[in-house]
């Protein structure tokens, strides 16, 4: 009877076959995407020339955050992130909020990044229509959970091609951008004075975010091989990389054609602000090749928040949080399918009703709240389990609960509520348990 038991849990656990390469290209695949084609100019809205030190100062905060989640990945190698963290060094109540919150906010990047698919599409295509582009960006949802439910070694494959198709449409961006000065450039600026402080602290709120997809490496702990090694070292090798990255891309675009031509560029054409930049800077052909870059990069999103948040449904159905059939893995080990299935309808429920530019600072929310509880779990770890120091854990905390009430009032206080619903449904839950 033993026997047979244990031998059910080992077909429960899924099988780990990703190494540092392969966790690397799935954490730039959830990163490079709706951050960089996108948020860069929403950013620049917001803090003007000073959006590149907006981008440095968000990757800081994520650095502190990556180097909380690497070492409880390692030390805790479980599907489910902080949802399982928080189980572990907290309380049942904090845990299951950070795995809500990162539900919450991850739906909503999905549905920005499916949607966002959608606009450059139909931009390239000259299809002019709301239903058109919601019909396209269901498609999209629709063919990356077929490609998910068929395990993740294919995942895999279509994120390396991905990765690199949107790696080559950002390095022509930035070094056609670079070389091409015009009459509206500016220089670059720690604070902009026509928006202050305020607007550098919100742009540093939206663009945190954008570098978020590192947690993709930590909720796939139970898949990737030796995980004390192999996730800290995707986690920092993966945040450097997209660092660099970004803030080449907006230093490129503010210094040719300024901080309000990037951010105008997000209003002219919300779906596409670099290509938009490329087509005033006179290169139509490379705006096509960013918006190819574009577009397979909102896919590579799409696909690694579909793996990921599945993971999360997974964990929880198994702690009872959720029904217990999101528990469920596929016979060959590699796939939870009910959750992948549940993650894919309500990315396209928001698909159906969503506001590009509500989810987006909902997401900053979420995840500026999800990360606080990441580095609470940090700070519990004890001896050979601790792998940097706690001072980081520290800086990551304050400045994650500082920078989430620099979205909008009403944002926050939706975020406030939608954590009350969430203790509501788990009190349900445990209830029909007990």
């Amino acid at each position: 009877m033993l026997c047979s038991r244990e031998m059910a849990e080992q077909a429960q656990q899924l099988k780990r076959e990703t190494g540092v390469p392969g966790a690397i290209l799935l954490g730039l695949g959830s990163i490079i995407g709706t951050g960089v084609f996108v948020s860069i100019g929403v950013a620049a809205g917001a803090a003007g020339s000073a959006v590149a030190a907006a981008i440095v100062i968000a990757a800081i905060v994520a650095t502190c955050n990556g180097l909380s989640s690497a070492q409880l990945a390692a030390s805790h190698p479980v599907s489910g992130g902080t949802y399982e963290y928080g189980y572990r060094y907290l309380s049942p109540v904090l845990g299951f909020t950070a795995g809500w919150m990162f539900l919450c906010a991850k739906t909503a990047s999905a549905a920005t990044a499916a949607l966002g698919f959608a606009g450059y599409l139909a931009g390239m295509l000259d299809i002019d229509g709301g239903l058109e582009r919601i019909t396209i960006a269901l498609g999209a949802v629709f063919v990356l959970t077929i490609v998910v439910l068929g395990g993740l070694r294919r995942s895999n494959v279509m994120n390396t091609v991905i990765v690199l198709t949107t790696l080559t449409a950002l390095l022509a961006f930035v070094v056609v951008a670079s070389s091409a000065g015009t009459q509206t450039s500016e220089p670059l600026t720690i604070v902009d004075t026509k928006v202050g402080i305020e607007g550098l602290l919100q742009a540093t709120a939206m663009m945190f975010v954008a570098f978020t997809g590192y947690g993709r490496i930590a909720t796939m702990g139970e898949e990737v091989k030796e995980p004390r090694r192999t996730i800290p070292r995707a986690m920092i090798a993966t945040l450097v990389v997209s660092m660099l990255i970004y803030a080449a891309v907006a230093a490129a675009a503010v210094t040719s054609v300024g901080s309000s031509g990037l951010a105008g560029a997000v209003v002219k054409d919300g779906a596409a602000p670099l290509a938009t930049v490329m087509n005033l800077l006179g290169h139509p052909s490379v705006a096509l090749l960013v918006s190819i870059g574009a577009m397979t990069a909102m896919l590579g999103v799409l696909l690694n928040l579909i793996l990921g948040m599945s993971r999360v449904w997974l964990a929880m159905g198994r702690r009872g949080d959720m029904p217990g059939g999101l528990a469920r893995i596929n016979a060959s080990g590699t796939t939870p399918v009910i959750a992948v299935i549940l993650t894919s309808a309500l990315i396209a429920a928001l698909v159906c009703i969503g506001d590009v530019k509500l989810t987006w600072s909902f997401s900053a929310f979420t995840v500026l709240i999800y990360y606080a509880i990441t580095n609470i779990c940090a700070l519990r770890l004890k001896g050979a389990e601790r792998m940097f120091s706690p001072l980081l854990a520290i800086a990551g905390l304050i400045a994650c609960l500082f920078l989430a009430f620099w979205v909008e009032t009403e944002v926050w206080l939706a975020g406030l509520g939608t954590i009350a619903a969430g203790l509501i449904v788990r009190a349900i839950m445990r209830r029909k348990i007990s």
